[in-house]
């Protein structure tokens, strides 16, 4: 495994474990060079899922495009990266588990706003309000109503 810091393909595996309910391996390594560490995570590559955008337009699911939408809703909240994390990773795998290669984009929007839900109710909202097309405070007032 190439060293992101000295680039030297040579690394010693320090630490191995499971993560992801089983789905995927967490190794530790150290670099034989610069003798820095670092983690690699080794997962099963699957086929490609596809979005389904609104306007009927096809792109390939992109974990890192929901992880960015939840870091900008939790902004300056108090919400650590690891349950980011973990909430991605479970959409994810949510996601692979449908029968279905191609996913309507409003059926992974409500599984953002599920997690966002249990992680901070604000950050739902501000989700919530971008996702839903919030046009006026009327439209704030019945999304708190229902949370």
């Amino acid at each position: 495994m190439k060293c992101p810091f000295c680039g030297h393909i040579d690394s010693q595996v320090l630490e191995s474990r499971l993560v992801e309910e089983g789905e995927a391996i967490r190794r530790r390594r150290e670099c034989d060079k610069c003798e820095k560490r670092f983690t690699t995570f080794e997962k099963v590559r699957r086929t490609v899922l596809l979005v389904i955008k609104k306007d009927g337009s096809r792109e390939p699911f992109d974990r890192e495009k929901i992880k960015r939408g939840i870091l900008r809703a939790i902004e300056k909240r108090p919400v650590s990266l690891d349950s980011v994390e973990k909430a991605v990773d479970e959409i994810e795998r949510e996601m692979l588990r449908r029968e279905s290669e191609e996913i309507p984009s409003k059926v992974i929007g409500s599984a953002v706003l599920r997690k966002l839900k249990k992680l901070d109710r604000v950050a739902w909202l501000r989700f919530a309000s971008v996702y839903l097309e919030f046009e006026n405070m009327d439209d704030f007032e019945k999304a708190m109503e229902k949370a």
